[in-house]
Parts: structure tokens; C-alpha cells; sequence
């Protein structure tokens, strides 16, 4: 599918018009967004991104259809995996809750534009030279065994060294005004640490993009439907946070997923860098007959894995009881660094939401529960949030 210049000017004054609706019609009020806001606009990003695939469908044929297809659900498997590592850097940088769709906005923003970036670039590569589909497979492989790790998102880092290095040359306050990025302190303009935020978020999203391209042009080397599967993976991504928050802990068995999902495209990357062999070290330069693993498959193979770990992660008994434990730890731990928000419902919001995770928590085997990780520190800290409510409802009384 060979896009002409109108075809692309068009979808991308429609993706910005998308951006900028974001903007003006939801961010520039600073709020937390209801669970039921967040459910509509995920639901219309979603279903945008479905009608734009069936119009791939009816004009590109099948074959393109199904690369969008396997393509966007790809990335926005992968964008939910990257959702973690959000969730802890606003939480490391106390971000009020209120003040965090701006910078998710920014997030997404940078993400897209790093994301076009690397498309162009790979898409170079892949014309000058078709080794690169080796790189890319190496690339898929080694990320697949990264995510196997253990408490993988637990160690991701806030403070990475763009982070640093903007401590260390720009002078920043302590405290946020808003969800400004300048403000004025003992008479003198600095910066918040809102814009140390949005570092270690676009930062992180360069990083995401190396696993990521590499991923979609395993699936599809057509640059429109790279470009634009991934777009509407981007779309909705802040809403999507929001849906999810509170839930993204259950999903324990999706690094597993995810792994297997990129083992697979980096295997067929391979399987195509043979059939397209011309390493003269490799077949003395010829192309290897090898089988080459079809766009329906791959389709298929992607959906099953993410139903599989989806269900499996919602109905396994250690996975609820991880999943509340790890809940009741954040919340606890947000209760006790109130100091971070001005907004008085967030107080009675987060401390309601302990107390239903205790409620579940107690429902719960006894076993599930004593299989939890530091589950003697994590009752401390709860104790310690009930202490500091029991002392707030004295004061406030």
C-alpha cells in the first residue's frame, strides 16, 4: 500500500486534531477523570482505530488489513505494559492526581514523535540493508528474556539520568504549582518539578520505542501502516491509565505474554532475514528456504496469547490476592504522602480505597495471602496509614 502525500496529510492533521480536541477539551481543567470518562473516551479511541482498520480492509485488501490489525494490537499490548512503568514515575515524583493528564498528554505526544522517528529510520535501514531484519529479531529476543525477569516494573527508576542531569543545571522548587512548569518562589521564576516529570517520561519513552519498532515491522514493513497502527495505539493511552488504574497490578502474567508475543515476531523476523538472506557468510550469500510465518498467523497467535494471559491473570486466586496486596501497599504509602495534593476528597478517596482492599485482602485463602512479597512490611505501612487517619479524623473533629 503505497500512501500518496494527500493520504498522509490527511491522517496526520487528523491525528493532531485528535491531540489537540485532547488538549483544550480535557486537560487544560486539571482533574482526575471518573472511572465512566475514562470508559467513554477509551471506548471512542478504540472504536476509532477498529473503523480505521476495516477501512484499511476494504481499500488495501485483506493482507494490509491484517498487518494493522496485528500491528495495533501489538503496540497497544506492549503500550500497556509501559503504563507500569508510568504509574511509577508519577508515584515516585508525587504527581497530584489531578495534575497527571498533562503529563500523560506529554507522554503520548513525545512517544508518537519518537515512535516516527525510528519508523522513517527503519524503514531506511530496511531499504539499504536487509540484514537489519537480524538486528531487529536479536533485538525482539533479548527483550522477551528482559521481561522474564522478576519484579521487572518494581526496579524501574524515576530518576534516570536525564533526571539527574536537569537537577543538577536547572533550578528546580520542591513543591508543584498546578500543573504549571514555571512558577515563582521568594520572588524568583524556577521551575516545577512537573517538567522533571515529563524528562523522565520522555526519556522512558525512547526506550520503549527501541522494543517497539523493531515489534510492528516484524509484522508489516508498509511505513503508513507502521506509522498509523501505531498512532491509534498512542491514542487513548491517558484515558486508558486512568480506566485502568487500581487494575494494572492484577494483570500479573502479562510480561509472560508480552514476552512470548515478541519471541514470536523476533522467530519470524529471523525466519524472514533467512528467506531474504544475502550474508555471504550465511548460505554463502543466498537466500535459505526457510518457513515463512503469514500475517494470519501471527494475527492469531497475538490475540491468543493476550486472551490467555489476560484470563489467566483475572481469575488466578495468587493473582487476586498479589493484586489487592500490591493495591493495599499503594494506597497506604499514598495516604501517608498526602503533603503532594491540595484537593481535600483525595484524602477520604485514597483511604476508601485501603479499606476495600483489607475488605477483599481478609476474604481471601490464607495461603494466597502469606505468599505475598514483604507482606510484614506492607502491614506495617498499612497500620501506619490507619494511625495517621485515626489522627487526622481527631484533629479535623
Amino acid at each position: 500500500m503505497s500512501a500518496s502525500p494527500l493520504v498522509w496529510s490527511v491522517t496526520i492533521l487528523v491525528i493532531l486534531g485528535l491531540l489537540a480536541f485532547d488538549y483544550f477539551f480535557h486537560i487544560r481543567r486539571a482533574h482526575a477523570p471518573s472511572l465512566g470518562e475514562a470508559a467513554v473516551w477509551s471506548s471512542i479511541y478504540v472504536g476509532a482505530a477498529v473503523l480505521f482498520g476495516v477501512a484499511v480492509l476494504l481499500f488495501g485488501g485483506t493482507e494490509l488489513g491484517s498487518e494493522y490489525f496485528a500491528g495495533f494490537i501489538t503496540e497497544k499490548a506492549l503500550s500497556v505494559d509501559n503504563l507500569f512503568v508510568f504509574l511509577v514515575i508519577l508515584a515516585s515524583f508525587r504527581v497530584p492526581r489531578e495534575d497527571q493528564q498533562k503529563v500523560l498528554l506529554f507522554g503520548i505526544v513525545f512517544a508518537l514523535v519518537a515512535r516516527t522517528v525510528f519508523i522513517f529510520l527503519g524503514v531506511a535501514l530496511i531499504d539499504a540493508f536487509s540484514w537489519i531484519f537480524y538486528l531487529f529479531g536479536a533485538v525482539l529476543l533479548l527483550t522477551a528474556g528482559q521481561l522474564l525477569k522478576p519484579d521487572k516494573h518494581e526496579r524501574a527508576e524515576a530518576e534516570n539520568f536525564m533526571v539527574r542531569l536537569a537537577r543538577k543545571f536547572l533550578r528546580t522548587s520542591e513543591k508543584y504549582d498546578g500543573d504549571r512548569i514555571f512558577t515563582v518562589e521568594k520572588g524568583r521564576r524556577v521551575l516545577t518539578p512537573m517538567l522533571l516529570v515529563m524528562i523522565a517520561i520522555g526519556a522512558t519513552d525512547v526506550l520503549f520505542a527501541l522494543d517497539s519498532i523493531p515489534a510492528i515491522f516484524g509484522l508489516t514493513q508498509d511505513s503508513y501502516i507502521v506509522f498509523t497502527a501505531t498512532a491509534f495505539s498512542l491514542m487513548g493511552l491517558r484515558q486508558l491509565f486512568f480506566l485502568l488504574d487500581g487494575l494494572l497490578d492484577r494483570l500479573i502474567y502479562l510480561s509472560y505474554g508480552l514476552a512470548t508475543m515478541l519471541a514470536f515476531i523476533g522467530a519470524k523476523l529471523v525466519l524472514h532475514a533467512l528467506h531474504e538472506n544475502t550474508l555471504p557468510f550465511i548460505n554463502g550469500g543466498e537466500p535459505v528456504p526457510v518457513f515463512e510465518i503469514t500475517t494470519g498467523l501471527s494475527l492469531s497467535v497475538i490475540i491468543g496469547v493476550l486472551a490467555v494471559t489476560v484470563v489467566a491473570s483475572l481469575v488466578s486466586p495468587a493473582g487476586k490476592a498479589q493484586t489487592a496486596i500490591n493495591n493495599a501497599r499503594r494506597h497506604a504509602q499514598n495516604y501517608l504522602d498526602l503533603d503532594y495534593t491540595a484537593d481535600p476528597d483525595e484524602r477520604e478517596r485514597i483511604y476508601r480505597n485501603l479499606v476495600d482492599e483489607e475488605s477483599a485482602i481478609k476474604a481471601m485463602d490464607k495461603k494466597y495471602r502469606d505468599k505475598a512479597k514483604d507482606v510484614e512490611a506492607i502491614r506495617a505501612k498499612v497500620g501506619e496509614a490507619h494511625a495517621r487517619h485515626e489522627e487526622y479524623q481527631r484533629t479535623a473533629g
